[in-house]
């Protein structure tokens, strides 16, 4: 259906116009073909279409023979996590995660939450589009049961992870402000701090949908969170995007921090040299570390990720943008032989991050502890760890294109005109990624929005902001003579 985002990430629309809830039941009715049956976990997010799209959602499953395990509002991590502590044969949640208040959406998991690979993803699409929707007779239906405890598992999992200690957190008695943007964070991430010893200020942390600012944590959404949190002389300020499997920091001073300093705060966290390094002014990036571990990010995550990488002496694999492509990753180095003992951690410049001890998938909620953790440990400021990273600026521009057609077209043509330069470094991992010495830039297009995005880092923001003004310019000219 015509505006209908159809990718690894799920499925995503307008709401009455290109997300109905025939569409909602025929998917998941092929989600249950797909399946063949089985238990499904549904959960969902705050917005005020999810309700509607839980009923839908539930007959598709039902009609097709699927036992549904409700368990209610709550964040897509905390669906995926019940799923693999339930041994589910799959599990969907409705979300439209970042997408602005008018979308909403359907994320689906395989057993054990799972994310669906890109063939899992392109099988469940021919079933949609065709007729091998497997209907149960009368006798097969499925049938509904309700999970009240899932943010408790939820909870309990993160405070049990083998690098979480109470002691230390509630010795530093952190003051936090959390805004969960009235989304599916808004009960848990509260119940978290303090379970961490934090004192807790809640902004925007009411469950009803009505989202008080757009639905992505961008610095520009933030300016509420950054005023509370120089108000209350808050050590630190967190917030969620509409299905909390994302995080992004406010400094102590109540600046927003780019999403991209999430990953890479806990990366360098979580491979173990933080809580033991003093930065030494002059000292040259990176240092070296003795740790085997492997990073997977996305190729348009910021290259702080590689100064961590080469800092820690691990290994970088970059791959397409989007989580199912950096757990697949993950899952495969995970594999070999030689990481039983090592360590590995995955996750993208949005402010997802994946902690395999407890699921593959982006969790903000964990992540939340991750930070907390950090700084306890640490002793220090956000303002500390963030001064001991080399610094790049980032611009992130997006383009509305009509169709997916018109969005590859321009890509083909970007990519034919870069490697007309026979100095041109480019990756073609995902989209048109062009590399520079000092910078680069990368055109994609989204799986989650009609648009073309255009991400550029270099030294400086005023270099950033003017190589993408001028990808998107050469864009909008190859566009009108198309």
């Amino acid at each position: 259906m015509k505006d209908l985002m159809v990718s690894v990430s799920g499925v995503r629309g307008i709401v009455g116009h290109s997300l109905t809830p025939e569409v909602a039941t025929r998917f998941a009715t092929a989600f249950g073909t797909f399946l063949a049956g089985g238990m499904v976990i549904v959960g969902r997010d705050s917005r005020t279409s999810s309700p509607m799209l839980f009923h839908a959602v539930c007959a598709g499953l039902m009609a097709s023979g699927c036992q549904i395990l409700d368990v209610g509002m709550c964040p897509t991590p905390t669906v995926l996590l019940v799923s693999k502590k339930m041994k589910a044969d799959g599990s969907i949640v409705i979300t439209a995660s970042h997408n602005p208040i008018e979308w909403n959406g359907l994320e689906f998991a395989a057993d054990s939450g799972r994310l669906l690979t890109t063939e899992d993803q392109d099988q469940l699409s021919q079933i949609y589009q065709s007729d091998s929707i497997r209907f149960s007779p009368w006798n097969e239906q499925g049938r509904i049961e309700v999970l009240e405890t899932a943010i408790e598992i939820h909870l309990e999992q993160i405070l049990n992870c083998h690098w979480v200690n109470l002691e230390r957190t509630h010795r530093r008695n952190l003051k936090v402000v959390i805004d969960a943007g009235n989304g599916a964070g808004s009960q848990i991430s509260p119940i978290l701090l303090e379970k961490l010893g934090c004192e807790v200020v809640q902004v925007h942390c009411t469950p009803d949908g009505l989202f008080p600012r757009p639905s992505e944590p961008t610095p520009e959404a933030l300016i509420q969170l950054c005023k509370v949190v120089k108000a209350e002389s808050a050590d630190l300020g967190l917030a969620h995007d509409g299905d909390a499997d994302r995080l992004v920091i406010v400094d102590q001073q109540g600046n927003a921090l780019s999403s991209e300093y999430t990953f890479v705060l806990i990366a360098d966290f979580m491979l173990g040299e933080a809580t033991k390094f003093t930065p030494d002014p002059t000292a040259d990036w990176p240092l070296q570390g003795t740790s085997q571990a492997d990073l997977v990010a996305t190729v348009s995550t910021s290259r702080m990720i590689d100064d961590v990488a080469n800092r820690h002496n691990a290994n970088l694999f970059r791959v397409p943008v989007g989580v199912g492509f950096v757990v697949e990753k993950m899952r495969q180095r995970s594999e070999q032989e030689w990481m039983n003992t090592g360590r590995i951690l995955g996750g993208e410049g949005t402010g997802g991050v994946i902690f395999p001890e407890l699921q593959y998938t982006t969790d903000g909620i964990t992540a939340i502890a991750a930070i907390v953790q950090m700084l306890a440990d640490s002793n220090q400021s956000i303002s500390h760890h963030v001064e001991a990273l080399p610094q790049y600026a980032m611009h992130k521009m997006k383009i509305d294109v009509p169709s997916p057609k018109v969005a590859d077209q321009l890509l083909d043509s970007t990519a034919e005109i870069f490697a007309t330069d026979p100095e041109a470094d480019l990756d073609l991992t995902d989209g048109v990624k062009r590399i520079w010495s000092d910078r680069w830039v990368n055109i994609r297009k989204s799986g989650t929005e009609p648009v073309i995005r255009i991400f550029s880092e270099a030294p400086s923001q005023d270099e950033a902001k003017q190589l993408c003004l001028q990808i998107s310019e050469s864009l909008n000219k190859l566009r009108s003579i198309q």
